[in-house]
């Protein structure tokens, strides 16, 4: 494996998911790579398999990638591409969009595995703000 783990942001709304791949640079800024597939192929708000699997592709490094959909039909289109369009070292990650893609990103922009990018998304969903 080479390169860090890369991320992508699945998004009804290619603003929000724009907005998040820009924090994630001020925060991680070390060779992450994040790739948004958001909204559809005409600029509406909703989600595209073609943008998602494309999506895919681009931010696969060779060291696996973590994708983290927003909500609702994002996540089944997510499971779909992933199902018709299996990639070794792929995940498909149940954690809160923002707060799970700063800990995916923060942990693998010190190099971290998969597994460990994984469990750092996942874990933000125990993260209180209060």
């Amino acid at each position: 494996m080479s390169g860090r783990v890369g991320i992508v942001l699945v998004s009804h709304s290619a603003k929000l998911a724009d907005g998040l791949r820009e924090l994630l640079g001020e925060l991680a800024p070390d060779g992450v790579r994040v790739v948004v597939a958001a909204g559809t192929e005409d600029g509406g708000l909703g989600t595209s398999y073609e943008l998602i699997a494309g999506a895919v592709a681009e931010a696969d490094t060779g060291a696996g990638v973590v994708v983290l959909p927003d909500l609702g039909s994002s996540v089944l289109t997510a499971v779909t591409v992933l199902e018709d369009e299996p990639r070794p070292g792929v995940r498909l990650v149940d954690a809160p969009f923002v707060e799970g893609a700063v800990a995916a990103a923060v942990t693998a922009s010190t190099g971290a595995v998969l597994a460990e990018v994984v469990a750092a998304a996942e874990e933000a969903r125990s993260f209180r703000k209060l």
